[in-house]
Formats: structure tokens, sequence, C-alpha cells
């Protein structure tokens, strides 16, 4: 990302770069879109505000649609989910107007992203059938696989886990017929997290132990770290402060590398899950299993925390009817 966004940059100094075009428009979003997703969302925002405005005079009204939904999701991970929903609004209205289904479609389900992290699920819900429906109109069946695994997030969050599970599942099953490795990963993922919750840990592990390994053939480096967060809050509900911190303390590490912050939603909801480990042993412990898994090999304490979680935890049905 950083090579990416450092040869952008020096195609934009270039004298021939200087003309307000249709080609400056394009790089100065790559370069706004690379910012972002290394964390620097103020200064991706400048670039995309110039892409924009760009696209603006030209009359170009698919740049206009693209740069909006570009700085949304720069509001969205930056934590401003009032601008981010103004945002992909308009970008919404802009799609519509050029008749682009496909892109409508997967601007409502943006657009429900953003909903559902505010809190309004039932039409965050409302918008993701929505963009179902317009998927399965036109053929698309890796988007009506992602607006199953995103109606069953709405689901798990309203506590309905019965359905969540049924969502992820189809999710799961489509999927696989299609051959679409990351989507079977993040899928796997899921229904890890809801097996976790529920502290069946046997399926959990299953789950995360298939996930982890079309992760590796991918080489996704990112969904790597978010398993590792998965499998630091699964040692952290089975009391394991020590190596709950070193596996947050990798993902940490890992992210650092790669240049890929988490969004601030999803940090703060991961701090509360870790505070539970941080308060149940001294500073000093919590600062040295942290920096422990901060320099040890990801893939070594994954491989560690896999093997670790109790066989017998899943068939505890008390504990799975929770």
């Amino acid at each position: 990302l950083t090579e990416g966004r450092d040869r952008l940059e020096k195609l934009l100094k270039l004298d021939s770069a200087a003309h307000r075009s249709n080609i400056r428009a394009r790089v100065l979003f790559a370069a706004g879109v690379l910012e972002g997703q290394l964390g620097n969302h103020v200064a991706g925002a400048v670039l995309l505000e110039e892409s924009l405005s760009i696209a603006r005079e030209l009359n170009d009204l698919r740049g206009v649609g693209i740069g909006l939904n570009a700085l949304a999701v720069h509001a969205r991970d930056r934590g401003d989910l009032a601008v981010a929903r103004a945002l992909f609004n308009e970008t919404l209205e802009v799609w519509r107007s050029l008749g682009d289904q496909m892109v409508v479609a997967r601007s409502l389900s943006n657009l429900a992203n953003v909903v559902k992290l505010q809190g309004n699920y039932e039409f965050s819900r409302s918008l993701y059938e929505e963009a179902l429906g317009i998927f399965h109109e036109l053929g698309d069946r890796t988007g009506m696989a992602w607006s199953l695994n995103y109606e069953g997030d709405v689901a798990h969050e309203q506590g309905d886990d019965a359905a969540a599970g049924v969502l992820y599942q189809q999710s799961l099953d489509t999927f696989r017929e299609l051959g679409d490795k990351w989507g079977i990963a993040a899928c796997l993922l899921d229904l890890g997290n809801l097996a976790r919750d529920h502290r069946d840990y046997q399926t959990s592990r299953d789950r995360y132990t298939e996930s982890m390994q079309l992760f590796q053939e991918l080489g996704q480096k990112r969904g790597i770290a978010r398993l590792l967060d998965c499998l630091a809050c699964s040692a952290a509900l089975r009391s394991q402060p020590e190596q709950a911190l070193q596996l947050a303390g990798a993902a940490a590490a890992l992210r650092r590398v790669l240049g890929t912050p988490l969004p601030p939603a999803e940090q703060i909801r991961l701090e509360k899950t870790l505070e539970v480990a941080r308060q149940s042993v001294s500073p000093a412990v919590a600062a040295a299993a942290w920096m422990d898994g901060w320099t040890a090999p990801a893939e070594k304490l994954i491989r560690h925390a896999l093997s670790d979680a109790p066989a017998s935890a899943g068939s505890n049905a008390a504990h799975v009817n929770e």
C-alpha cells in the first residue's frame, strides 16, 4: 500500500499531471483510497475531494458517484457515521439517476452498513434486502451471498443468533458453490464467532481452522489479522488473559506492518473485550503478554490458540443453549 501511494504521489508531481483532466482525477482517486487504507483519512480526503471536484467540472457523473462513495468510506472508517450516511445517500442518488442497478445494489449495501453501525437494525435489514433483490434480478450470486452474510450480521447484532446462523450458512453454501475462497473464509469466521459466543468452542475452533487455512492460501494478511482478534476474544472468554493479549498484540503488529488500522467502532468493541483480560492480570504481565504477541510470528500464535481450545467445550449443552 505504501509503495503504491508513493508511486501515485510521484505521478501527481509530474508537469503533465497538472491539467485538471479525467486522468488526474483517476490518479487522485487512487491515491486517496490508498491513503485511507493506510489510516491517513485527512490526507486521503483532500485527494478525493480534488478528484470529485474535477469530476463535477467535467460533468462526469460516474466519476462523481465513485468520488462520493470513496469519501463516504473514509468518513465511515474514521468513525464519522453521520457524514458517511449523508455521502452514501448522495452516492445512491447518483447511481439511481444513471440507472446502473449493479452499483445501486452495492450503494444500498454500503448505506446499510453505516445504518447498522448507527444501531438502526430494521432499516439496515430493509436496505440489505433491497440490495439482495437487485442482485437476484441481475443473477449476481456473489452479491447475493454477501447480502445474506450482512443480513446475518444484523441478526447477530439484534441477538437473533438462530437467524444469523441460517443466513451465514446460506451465504457460505453459495460461496462454496462459486469457489469464492475469500467469501468462504469470511463466512467461516462469522460462524466461528457465533459458536464462540455460545461457548461452543469445538465448533468455533473448527470454523476458525478452516478459515485460517484459506486466508493463508490466499495470502490474505488482513484476514489473518481479523482471525487473530477473534481468537483473542475467544481466549478472553475462556479466561486465558495472557493468550488473549498475545493474540491481540500480534494482530496490532500485523496491522501496523500493513498500515491498515481497525476502524474506530471495531477498535472500541475489541478493547471492551480485552479490558476484561487486562483487569485479570497485573499491568506488568499484561504489557509483557502484549509485547510477546507483537514480536512473535502470527501463524505460530494462531496454531497454538487453535490447538489450545478445549475440545470438550462444544459438548456442554448448557453453555451452547445460553
